[in-house]
């Protein structure tokens, strides 16, 4: 499972696209997509560059997609916005229903504000769909702060953080200093691998480094 704060597509999209054609993830959990004019064609593109399909997100979910290899199969997949704060972007999140083989989980991200005190109530909105989910979860995303805000304990109750003790810094990628992007997993899953992929071409295409968690479902 992958993890990435795409910067919008502003750097060096090559980068991008080599960076996470190598991590081959079964899943990619994703921000700052493509969200607005033609972005259902800018998703393809996207999924056909980083040899994925498409399972949920886009413009519904504010700029978070997911993508998915041809193992995994999306049976579902929904959508929450977060209120709008005046003179603030429009955030939300995505989920998706997935299955391999005989097993089911749910894959959500989101990306959450840069504002300190917009952020609390967005991760309490989305810590309630989150519960909801009766699925193994999985949720990955950029919570905008580390491990001592509140917005990311919130979102971490009761989950796995994947990075186990492995603090590095995912934020910014030109001198990281600040692990913003995390992975968490229901009890259900093991964690077998966990890595902040940081190379040349990761520093060359996006702002934030991606992260990558092997992960074993029970059963």
């Amino acid at each position: 499972m992958l993890s990435y704060n795409l910067h919008g597509r502003k750097d060096d999209r090559k980068a991008l696209a080599a960076v996470v054609r190598e991590a081959a993830p079964d899943v990619a959990i994703l921000q700052e997509a493509p969200r607005r004019f033609r972005w259902r064609q800018k998703s393809a593109v996207l999924a056909r560059e980083f040899e994925l399909v498409i399972a949920g997100g886009g413009l519904p979910a504010l700029g978070n997609l997911i993508l998915t290899n041809l193992r995994v199969r999306a049976v579902d997949a929904w959508n929450v916005s977060y209120p709008l704060t005046p003179g603030r972007h429009m955030r939300g999140a995505a989920f998706v229903r997935c299955r391999v083989g005989r097993s089911t989980f749910v894959a959500a991200g989101s990306h959450l504000s840069t504002d300190a005190q917009e952020r609390p109530a967005q991760a309490e909105l989305l810590k309630r769909h989150m519960d909801e989910v009766p699925e193994p979860l999985l949720f990955a995303g950029d919570l905008n702060e580390n491990s001592g805000g509140a917005a990311w304990r919130m979102i971490a109750d009761g989950l796995t953080d994947a990075a186990g003790t492995d603090e590095r810094p995912t934020f910014p990628a030109t001198a990281a200093r600040e692990r913003l992007d995390a992975i968490f997993a229901d009890q259900r899953f093991t964690v077998l691998q966990y890595d902040v992929i940081d190379t040349p071409q990761s520093r060359a295409a996006s702002d934030h480094f991606p992260v990558v968690a092997d992960l074993e479902l029970e059963g």
